[in-house]
């Protein structure tokens, strides 16, 4: 898969707790792997189209649309239809605004993300924003980092005052549709015993065609995706839980105990046991996988 590529560098500006990039891709490009932040990302589409999965939903980013990602989220983007287009994305600690803005909320309470459908006032106010951030970096005078930082402040502010569009993020491609559903049902299914060919089967598809869509829009392959709802599941309940490692094994589907300790240190860097240790010292800082 080729593609060119127009690109300012890379900013990070106080300290590194928040970052700033544009971007104008030229042709078919994808994540090459799901990932997930400490900040929170905000990823504003200046013109084209792309194709979020976060949350187990496909979302279609619109020119004038900004997503915003909270901390330690699984998401992927990827290309749509339309090939080729252009975003500024920032990453910030929130911790990096001003202590006045502490009870600003992008997100309702347990929200991972939200589109934001901004108006056309709202967009060009955004886009002048987020212009000026990218002069002040590139020309680097005195306290340019304090700019940026106060101007960021200025797009939160825009973004908490924002109304609230419920049909923002509803997916309005069927074939997004579909596998939003699809990743739903597996969300609801996956301690179970769930092959490719019988999901296949459940949404009348064949299997080649599943798995390819599958992978195509969320950055996941089939399998992949269930090892990974169980994998976060047993992270949740060795974090919140007193149950026996054995056990949690059972409850998010691994028939044998130590394939679920290979997967799970395949996967976290830890074993159960050490994953449970580290949660309960510090619950407040959970495992970015």
């Amino acid at each position: 898969m080729s593609s060119s590529m127009d690109a300012t560098p890379k900013y990070y500006l106080d300290g590194g707790r928040v970052s700033l990039q544009r971007i104008k891709r030229h042709g078919a490009t994808a994540m090459p792997r799901p990932h997930s932040h400490e900040a929170v990302e905000l990823y504003y589409l200046l013109d084209g189209e792309r194709v979020y999965f976060v949350d187990g939903k496909v979302i279609a980013l619109r020119k004038g649309e900004l997503i915003a990602i909270a901390e330690h989220i699984i998401h992927s983007t990827a290309s749509s239809e339309i090939a080729e287009f252009e975003r500024v994305l920032i990453h910030c600690d929130m911790s990096a605004l001003p202590g006045s803005l502490g009870g600003l909320k992008l997100f309702e309470a347990g929200e991972p993300f939200r589109v934001f459908a901004l108006n056309l006032r709202e967009r060009e106010e955004a886009e002048r924003l987020m212009r000026r951030m990218l002069e002040e970096c590139a020309q680097a005078k005195p306290y340019y980092e304090a700019c940026c930082v106060s101007l960021l402040a200025e797009l939160a502010i825009l973004l908490g005052r924002s109304e609230r569009a419920a049909s923002a993020s509803a997916s309005r491609d069927s074939l997004h549709a579909k596998v939003s559903e699809i990743a739903d049902y597996l969300q609801r299914h996956y301690r179970e015993s769930l092959t490719l060919a019988d999901t296949a089967k459940h949404f009348y598809l064949s299997s080649s065609y599943l798995s390819r869509i599958f992978h195509r829009l969320t950055g996941f392959h089939f399998r992949e995706y269930i090892l990974h709802l169980r994998i976060r599941e047993a992270q949740r309940l060795l974090a919140h839980s007193r149950k026996r490692i054995s056990d949690v094994s059972l409850d998010v589907g691994f028939e044998h105990l130590s394939h679920f300790n290979k997967a799970f240190k395949q996967a976290c860097g830890l074993t159960p046991m050490q994953y449970r240790k580290q949660a309960k010292a510090d619950p407040n800082r959970p495992y970015e996988g």
